[in-house]
């Protein structure tokens, strides 16, 4: 008997403890409960969960939930029919890349010095015409030394033509080395070439060199790999064909021409004989002709590293500036006209922005003016910071 007092003694201070303790949760809770500190952080928080799209679905019935991954169907079979678009696309791009060449071809014998334009073909009207005619008309007076030295200069084509652009252009001077110059002055044409139809979609980049004292290769290439397909696991990031993966080629350098090395000698002393050494070891070198040695995107699915990625990153950048930009447009981009064009785009957008800021200052100002609660007494000059 006096086991079972004993126990129904124990069970019932347990029961006490615990509602004391429960009494202390209600009155703590009621405190907190209290603090508008406290409940203005809870309202932040649901009103935070409740602006999130996806708490949002969360909420809804689940007839509802199954119409959206309907639609969801729906969209990866668009992202398959944009995919096919594209890739008419780009049959489009060779179709019109053939009624281009020819055009191109005249180009290069203009720059080369093939060929001479004929009056109709040279014939241009800019928009500075006056200040040419008066140019023209300065020229017509210069004495007869200048016309004699002019008249014994023969000056073939239009001189380097595509290393200027190479200067003009920030993304390729950037890749450009003092001792890239020389060679890049013999560069004369540049062409890009479409994959043939039935084949995986791609496009490649030749640039033709003239004889030089740098490599025996007369083109050098540059091919880039596409594919456009939505991806299986993310169908939904698709934006139409994107570059992933580029071979260049083999560069014949002559004897003590290469310029993507260098040579640097380095000294060895022997542990045992304490004799030192020197030896000659050949190293990279920064040179825009590593453009056609890019890194391999690994076949195995192993991941790059940072540094790797932003490298070719960069690099389908610049095939990509070379297909849409630089090679339909050279002219444009040896004259500076083209990046004159580019830079006030973008100043015009930067000044629509002042422009904006502008006026909600001015109706801030406004604003203050009309206020009869403002302190009036504060001096004009203060009113604008």
């Amino acid at each position: 008997m006096a086991d079972n007092s004993k126990t129904e003694d124990t069970a019932s201070d347990s029961v006490e403890a615990a509602k004391n303790a429960s009494d202390k949760k209600e009155k703590l809770a009621d405190q907190v409960m209290q603090n508008p500190q406290v409940l203005a952080a809870l309202q932040e928080r649901l009103d935070n969960t409740a602006l999130t799209p996806s708490s949002y679905i969360e909420t809804l019935p689940k007839a509802v939930k199954r119409r959206i991954d309907a639609l969801k169907q729906l969209q990866v079979k668009c992202a398959h029919i944009e995919a096919k678009f594209y890739e008419e696309v780009h049959d489009l791009e060779r179709k019109y890349a053939a009624l281009y060449q020819p055009l191109f071809d005249k180009r290069r014998e203009f720059i080369n010095g093939e060929a001479e334009p004929t009056d109709a073909e040279s014939e241009w009207h800019s928009e500075n015409e006056e200040e040419e005619k008066l140019a023209g008309d300065l020229k017509n007076v210069v004495v007869i030394e200048e016309k004699a030295e002019a008249a014994e200069t023969n000056v073939k084509g239009i001189p380097d033509f595509w290393f200027t652009i190479f200067r003009n252009v920030d993304m390729l001077s950037e890749l450009v080395q003092e001792y890239d110059e020389p060679i890049l002055k013999h560069l004369q044409d540049i062409k890009v070439k479409f994959s043939e139809p039935g084949q995986p979609m791609s496009f490649s980049l030749e640039f033709h060199f003239g004889p030089n004292d740098y490599f025996s290769n007369s083109v050098l290439t540059k091919t880039y790999k596409m594919k456009s397909e939505p991806d299986k696991t993310d169908p939904f990031s698709f934006e139409g064909p994107e570059i992933v993966d580029c071979e260049g080629c083999t560069i014949d350098w002559k004897k003590g021409k290469n310029v993507t090395v260098k040579t640097i000698k380095k000294k060895q002393k022997h542990k045992g004989r304490g004799t030192v050494r020197t030896i000659t070891k050949q190293v990279p070198n920064d040179s825009f002709f590593n453009f056609f040695s890019p890194i391999k995107v690994s076949g195995d699915g192993e991941s790059l590293d940072e540094d790797s990625e932003f490298t070719l990153a960069a690099d389908f950048e610049i095939g990509h500036f070379f297909r849409e930009r630089i090679v339909p447009r050279a002219v444009l981009y040896f004259t500076g006209e083209a990046i004159e064009d580019d830079d006030n785009f973008e100043e015009g957008e930067e000044g629509e922005e002042e422009e904006l800021e502008g006026e909600e200052e001015g109706e801030e100002e406004e604003d203050a003016e009309s206020d009869p609660k403002k302190d009036s007494s504060q001096p004009a000059e203060c009113k604008q910071q």
